[in-house]
């Protein structure tokens, strides 16, 4: 049956790469994956920061057979009043800053990006995007317009016009943001880049330079949102408040989910000059507002937030010192364990996904390791994938 399912997924389920990982997994708990063969893994990229309150965790499971006994599906998006969007959007708006109030529900993070940016040329009135080399916001026609990297995006033009690429953390570039610029889109961490935050000064300068000029800045918290970094949002550690807030992943509680977030004065722009100005059949779907509401309030419950630091700390205090790490980057449980070398990174990944840890390289930086696991992981967890983890840097050293 195992060969049977795994030839029927190289058939009929569309690839992405001509070598998938191939892993049949038929359950998941906790922090493990478990697979038809007695195969465990332990989780540590939480695919890719999706699975923050762990696999299985039983209040979002409970909020998600709650909701569907209720109703599934009523109507598109903002036609009717249903109350686990509201009840989702009041309590993430609770917890934002002013002027953070208002919640636009969407499918994925990619969605998220593609309506941030619709929303900041339709308030502003203008076209040019800036973005930044390295970054990563998603796959859609938009989002690869404002992609750091030119590998995934050549393939595929003519995208956007009026975007601009600038440099990460670097002042100087910041001239290129003018009175003709609709808005400035940044990960305050870029992940896909290899884990490396924005400087503080550097952020206040760009929310600096944005207020001069009128343009909307976008934060991109896609992958760090939900208390990765040691707070709900990262940019919660600076207080440089952005115009739109994108998120998803751990948005969800493992369901598909995204929104951008906005204050009701720019919101309010997509209702008029065409009506629609965004829309979406099933963003904000009930059963995935459930879960992230779920998810959330597990995360403020248990302090995750609170305890990501100190569990991320541990990280590095048993891997740093080891000879084939040259850096190690983090923010608050979310870590890229530099190795220097792209083929050595493919090496250790491979061997550690044979013996037993899900983890993987980053897009624009190949020669790094993620480390981003479940929230609710413990510290004794943490030294057993440790472990496992040094036995195979060893291995590879050898």
């Amino acid at each position: 049956m195992t060969t049977n399912l795994r030839q029927l997924f190289l058939e009929h389920v569309g690839q992405t790469s001509d070598n998938p990982m191939m892993l049949e997994v038929e359950r998941a708990e906790g922090i493990y994956l478990y697979g038809r063969d007695g195969k465990r893994w332990i989780d540590l990229i939480s695919g890719v920061s999706v699975s923050a309150v762990g696999h299985g965790n039983r209040q979002v499971i409970d909020a998600i057979c709650s909701q569907a006994q209720d109703y599934l599906h009523l109507m598109v998006y903002g036609e009717a009043v249903e109350s686990p969007q509201v009840r989702y959007a009041q309590r993430i708006a609770s917890l934002l800053p002013d002027p953070l109030d208002t919640v636009y529900f969407v499918n994925s993070g990619s969605e998220a990006v593609e309506g941030a940016l619709k929303l900041a040329k339709r308030y502003t009135g203008r076209t040019e995007i800036i973005y930044y080399k390295n970054a990563y916001h998603g796959s859609t026609h938009g989002s690869l317009s404002v992609m750091g990297g030119e590998e995934y995006r050549n393939a595929y033009r003519p995208l956007l016009p009026d975007t601009r690429q600038i440099r990460f953390n670097e002042p100087a570039d910041l001239r290129y943001v003018t009175p003709r610029t609709a808005c400035v889109i940044i990960e305050p961490v870029q992940g896909e880049g290899g884990i490396f935050p924005a400087d503080r000064d550097y952020l206040q300068a760009l929310r600096d330079r944005c207020d001069q000029t009128g343009t909307l800045l976008i934060y991109d918290e896609i992958q760090t949102g939900l208390g990765r970094t040691g707070t709900l949002y990262f940019f919660q550690q600076y207080g440089i408040v952005p115009d739109i807030l994108c998120t998803a992943k751990a948005f969800g509680g493992g369901m598909p989910l995204g929104a951008f977030i906005a204050s009701n004065r720019i919101m309010s722009v997509l209702k008029t000059n065409p009506v629609l100005g965004h829309i979406t059949t099933f963003g904000g779907h009930p059963v995935c507002c459930a879960a992230g509401l779920a998810a959330l309030e597990y995360i403020l419950s248990e302090r995750l937030t609170e305890l990501a630091d100190a569990k991320g700390a541990l990280y590095e205090s048993l891997l740093a010192g080891h000879p084939l790490v040259r850096e190690i980057r983090r923010t608050g449980l979310l870590l890229g364990v530099e190795f220097g070398d792209s083929e050595l990174t493919a090496r250790i990944v491979l061997r550690a996904i044979d013996r037993g840890l899900m983890t993987e390289w980053f897009l624009f930086h190949d020669t790094a390791m993620r480390i981003a696991p479940p929230l609710t992981i413990t510290d004794a967890e943490i030294r057993e994938s440790c472990e496992i983890l040094l036995e195979v840097l060893n291995g590879a050293a050898e």
